[in-house]
């Protein structure tokens, strides 16, 4: 079955989800930047929390891991290459580790690149990708190169169209006025940075989106596109090498 996902706004413009198994009850959340509004959104639900899973270890996505840990008794997974540098770990887990919250089960993925240990959680119908693949954009390489990104985009890029991407900020509007840069002919994408300014006009969330739609519309997914290619001027560039140039200009946007 495919869970109940619920995106919880923490502290400026971080998101952490819940999913929840209807049929046994079962919760999870996906990063904890603070404990306060997580557990507002659990007792509103009257849902208990079972599980805490980790992305990676910067702090706006672990800083209210330990309160929240005290408050429900919820194990800890995450990253075993980044145990080092994240909360006490329940289960450390690796590429391909199934992880399962009261049957519904995931699969873990390796998506260095912003950080080296950065993992995601791909579950029936959503990914969470914490600061790798985001709404109309990815994460800054603080410590993964060009290369090491493109592969871990692509690897998400290959999930089915239709699954959610929860990702960890609300950034999709700054993501967006950078995207029409590199590919202001994308009609798709002039239709979804219209859709973002009347959402968060309206005080809403731009996250989760699709994968579809961000196949459609992220340039960071987009490095084959000859339309980007001609427009940044690397029309025979690998796709890598394209990827690395887009990052690089919104490094400095």
């Amino acid at each position: 079955m495919s869970p109940e996902i619920v995106t919880v706004p923490c502290r400026t413009d971080n998101y952490a989800f819940l999913l929840h198994n209807a049929e046994t009850g079962a919760t999870a959340v996906i990063d904890v930047p603070e404990a306060a509004p997580i557990k507002a959104a659990l007792d509103a639900r009257g849902w208990t929390l079972s599980d805490i899973l980790i992305t990676h270890h910067h702090s706006d996505h672990i800083d209210g891991v330990e309160e929240l840990r005290a408050a429900t008794g919820a194990k800890v997974t995450g990253a075993k290459a980044d145990a080092h540098r994240l909360p006490r770990l329940d289960r450390a887990v690796a590429e391909g580790d199934a992880v399962s919250v009261g049957g519904i089960t995931g699969r873990v993925l390796d998506v260095s690149g912003h950080t080296m240990g950065h993992i995601a959680f791909a579950f029936p119908g959503a990914v969470f990708t914490g600061d790798s693949l985001m709404a109309l954009g990815c994460g800054r390489l603080f410590e993964g190169d060009a290369a090491t990104m493109w592969g871990s985009l692509s690897k998400l890029a290959a999930l089915p169209p239709e699954t959610l991407v929860c990702s960890g900020h609300e950034y999709t509007a700054s993501n967006g006025a950078f995207a029409l840069t590199v590919d202001p002919d994308n009609a798709a994408l002039l239709a979804r940075v219209a859709d973002v300014k009347r959402a968060r006009a309206a005080g809403q969330p731009t996250v989760p989106s699709t994968l579809q739609l961000e196949l459609a519309t992220n340039p960071f997914l987009r490095a084959s596109d000859p339309s980007i290619r001609h427009h940044i001027g690397m029309a025979s560039a690998a796709d890598v090498e394209v990827f690395a140039e887009v990052r690089r200009r919104k490094d400095s946007f």
